[in-house]
């Protein structure tokens, strides 16, 4: 029998099948079983050692550039320009190796999900034995409280509820049965099937092994988590093209420099080192250093909101978000059912919470109502806590500890809002009779003594309640109830999405008849796992950010629809998983562009939809916190785990960690990610501006010295406007000491207040690129003005160079200050807001009015002091580049 359909098949088929009886295996038969279907363990993911994490820091077009620029000047001989870029690379990676070493772990991600033992009968005899020891055909015994061991087809129950969260996402225990269901019922609805990982929460249970290790559904997930690959970060996709483009320009410019040289029969040694200084001039050295401390820069921001980045570029990619595709359970809401909503005979009363348990008000028509002794609202509460078989202690530090099933715990949360303690009732109020809940019976009962003598409540499921019910409590004492008016209001309740618990009360000890009847009906409490605080703010901020937010659970549509409209998620239907699967990909990827909910969705299905919003261009960010989110996790351009009830699968697919488990989180750190890309955006647009004028400059004053308005220096050469060193130490050295600081620019407010970046957008936008340029045109004309008066002038090529190169540095300071914002004047940000950058520009120009008096640097670099009246003429221009540059930002901003 396929091993998909062990749902559908009776108890016979599958003991048949498995070649196994109630009495279980014989050991030589379970050894032999172990040999062929291996250990009951996930195999772990592949470990990444540190040496190859640190080899990953090289794989960009960058750096290729860069590493070639290293060759090239070890080969020529100019070993100071290749000290000076391998220094730039070696920075590079040591930070990205640091943060992604820190985060990198091979955990055994799947280990901690399963009970170390496990209760078996073999020999037809009951034992303990290590649960990797299981094979297809182990009778295995599930009791309260413990793990199941591995995939089970369940032959035997006493009131068993399993917790499936991590694998269905479904936020209450879910009863288990024994009998077949349909052959295309998903995960969720095999109510006779246990899965390894998932947990006992009440009840007994007999299961046959059907599935170990990795052919288990944790298992199949495992897979499918390793198998799939990272989807390539905006960022990474950028700096690509970007690496590339300037390559193509690169080579480009050397060939089309060869070319003239051999037409104007230059000497090859000429021409070669002015493709080289125009190469190294191109490369925006800085960049990736610049990228990278960015990047780390927000890394240490967002620990600060809650949420772990374990791979840098996945911090841009939150800046480029378009969509958000976030679990339900543990994710937008708290996990722990609450009670809501509850009606008697008085009508609704709203439940509020908080976000301590037990602390609330009771409300009706928006008004705080008492909860005094002798009210409907009472009796019914009072019934709640007294027919409950949880319980509810206070810890030493006054939070509250629950054990039992999470709907039980919400109706004895609700009694402490109104002041009922379950112990103290307990004591004044003795039981003396008792009635447990079971599936077939649908309700419990519990006898107390009380001041009038024996009382039972009554507790379980409306229809069930209502119809051992005659009378109904009301302000003028019992009435007659007309049991379907009743119904509608609980009808009303669970419309909203909440489910729906009914008290009643009866005199004498009933519980020893066939069944209770002749009851008075109380009331009903609906409740439901609550959004998280925060989270309905965040998703409106989204909202305006541009942001889409899909609700994508394994739980009802009702609860899905309740749920979502609760914290601002709109959407035109509810899509199930039933429906999704009937839908072909072109189908189910029109139904994503306006469908914001999905309910009763596989991991399967999570992971399509995920891969679907891929290629329909968007970039998608993935929430969740268990087994069943991990393949989407990983898919992601960047899935994020929840830290505290996250399980370690769904942490080690992930980007991000959000260590508070709030949805709210993610926006905090969308925000971060929309920062990170801008100042890349303003340090590429400084960098640039400093390469196209280097280039501009040189390519300029060759040019001219070709048509004879530049004479040849004094051994006959041509003269290079700068040397390959020079243009190092401006792009490398004093413009890196600037750069860097853009990285700790606060984020503006309108970067939150607009769509994301389009993933096929390129690192800059078009405004920014025509400004790059304008600012690179005039910086090149600056410095050819400075370099052909002076050296036109009598002064000797090192001194021109040095004035030029000097007026690249004092114009790149300033434009630095109009580089702060992409849209606002410089004038309108103030210096001490970025004290880094303030502390930055002024060590860079420090330190190069150092490097032209200091005799080493003049011999390294070629440089050497210039006069008092060349600085003047310098002063005078440089501040030129701030006109030039505010002019284009008011005429040309985005």
């Amino acid at each position: 029998m396929d091993e998909t359909a062990w749902h559908a098949a009776t108890l016979d088929e599958t003991l048949d099948e498995l070649a196994s009886s109630q009495n279980g295996l014989a050991s030589e038969e379970a050894a032999r079983r172990l040999d062929r279907y291996g250990p009951n363990t996930i195999g772990e993911g592949e470990v990444i050692s540190p040496v190859r994490i640190f080899l990953h820091q090289f794989t960009s077009p960058l750096i290729y550039i860069l590493l070639v620029a290293f060759v090239i000047t070890v080969a020529i001989d100019h070993y100071a320009d290749a000290i000076v870029i391998a220094l730039v690379l070696g920075i590079n990676a040591v930070i990205g190796f640091v943060q992604e070493y820190r985060a990198e772990n091979a955990m055994a991600a799947l280990a901690s999900l399963v009970t170390p033992k496990a209760q078996v009968r073999r020999d037809g005899e009951l034992s303990k034995i290590d649960s990797t020891d299981l094979v297809p055909g182990d009778i295995v015994l599930l009791e309260s409280g413990g793990v199941v061991p591995a995939d089970l087809r369940l032959i035997r129950t006493t009131e068993l509820q399993l917790n499936t969260a991590i694998l269905t996402g479904e936020s209450v225990p879910i009863s288990r049965s024994t009998e077949p269901v349909e052959p295309e019922h998903t995960v969720v609805d095999r109510r006779n099937m246990a899965y390894m990982g998932t947990s006992v929460a009440s009840g007994r249970g007999v299961g046959v092994v059907v599935a170990t290790g990795g052919n288990s559904q944790i298992g199949t997930i495992a897979g499918q988590v390793r198998e799939t690959e990272r989807a390539a970060t905006p960022l990474q996709t950028r700096m690509h093209r970007f690496g590339n483009l300037i390559s193509v320009a690169i080579l480009g410019i050397a060939v089309a420099l060869f070319a003239i040289g051999l037409w104007q029969a230059i000497p090859i040694a000429d021409v070669f080192l002015l493709a080289v200084a125009t190469a190294v001039s191109a490369i925006p050295e800085g960049l990736p250093v610049v990228m990278t401390v960015a990047l780390a820069v927000s890394v240490r921001r967002m620990a600060g909101r809650n949420a772990i980045i374990r791979r840098l570029p996945a911090v841009e990619t939150l800046g480029s978000c378009s969509v958000i595709v976030s679990d339900k359970t543990g994710t937008i809401t708290e996990n722990r059912m609450t009670v809501q909503q509850m009606w008697t005979a008085d009508g609704f009363v709203d439940v509020t919470a908080d976000g301590n348990p037990g602390v609330g008000e009771f409300r009706q028509s928006k008004e705080t109502i008492p909860i005094e002794e002798g009210t409907r609202l009472h009796g019914t509460l009072l019934a709640a806590t007294l027919a409950n078989e949880a319980i509810l202690d206070e810890t030493d530090d006054g939070t509250l500890k629950a054990v039992g099933d999470p709907m039980e715990t919400a109706l004895l949360v609700a009694g402490r809002k109104a002041g009922l303690d379950q112990h103290e009732l307990i004591r004044a109020y003795p039981q003396i009779d008792h009635l447990p809940f079971e599936s077939d019976r649908r309700y419990t009962a519990s006898t107390h003594v009380m001041d009038d003598g024996p009382v039972t409540y009554v507790k379980g499921a409306p229809e069930r309640v209502i119809e051992m019910c005659d009378t109904i409590l009301t302000a003028t004492g019992q009435t007659s109830l007309d049991a379907e008016e009743v119904l509608t209001k609980a009808d009303e309740l669970a419309g909203d999405g909440l489910r729906v618990i009914t008290m009643a009360r009866g005199d004498g000890d009933l519980t020893d008849t066939e069944e209770p009847d002749g009851l008075t009906f109380l009331g009903f409490a609906g409740m439901i796992d609550p959004p998280r605080s925060g989270v309905p703010k965040a998703i409106a901020a989204c909202d305006r950010a541009g942001i889409q937010v899909k609700m994508v659970t394994g739980d009802h549509a009702v609860t899905a629809k309740a749920i979502s409209e609760q914290v601002g998620i709109e959407s035109d239907r509810v899509l199930t998983g039933e429906e999704v699967a009937e839908l072909s990909d072109e189908e189910l990827t029109e139904a994503l562009r306006n469908t914001a909910i999905f309910a009763r969705i596989s991991p399967a299905q999570k992971h399509r939809i995920v891969t679907l919003l891929q290629a329909d261009d968007e970039i998608v960010a993935v929430t969740g916190d268990g087994v069943n989110d991990a393949p989407a996790l990983k898919a992601a351009h960047i899935g994020a785990a929840m830290g505290i009830t996250g399980t370690d699968v769904a942490k080690e697919a992930s980007e991000m960690v959000l260590t508070d488990d709030n949805f709210a989180t993610i926006y905090a750190a969308v925000e971060e990610g929309r920062t990170v890309f801008s100042n890349i955006r303003k340090a590429t647009m400084f960098l640039l501006a400093t390469g196209v004028a280097l280039v501009l400059a040189i390519l300029a004053a060759f040019f001219l010295a070709i048509v004879g308005v530049l004479p040849r220096d004094d051994a006959g050469l041509f003269p290079l406007l700068l040397l390959p060193a020079q243009a190092l130490w401006l792009n490398v050295v004093n413009n890196g000491i600037q750069d860097v600081a853009l990285a700790f620019e606060p984020g503006e407010r309108e970067q939150f207040e607009r769509p994301p970046h389009r993933p096929d957008a390129g690192l800059l936008s078009r405004q920014l690129l025509e400004r790059t340029i304008t600012v690179g045109i005039w910086l090149a004309v600056l410095a050819l003005a400075i370099f052909w008066y002076e050296f036109t002038n009598g002064a000797t090529l090192g001194y021109a160079q040095t004035a030029a190169l000097t007026t690249m540095v004092v114009s790149m300071a300033l434009f630095l200050g109009t580089c702060r914002s992409e849209s606002r004047s410089f004038v309108e940000k103030s210096p001490f807001s970025n004290p880094i950058l303030l502390g930055g520009t002024l060590t860079a120009l420090v330190v190069h009015l150092i490097a032209i008096h200091v005799g080493p640097t003049q011999l390294l670099l070629g440089i050497e002091p210039i006069a008092v009246e060349t600085w003047i003429r310098i002063l005078l221009i440089a501040p030129t580049v701030l006109i030039v540059a505010e002019a284009h930002k008011y005429w040309r901003t985005d």
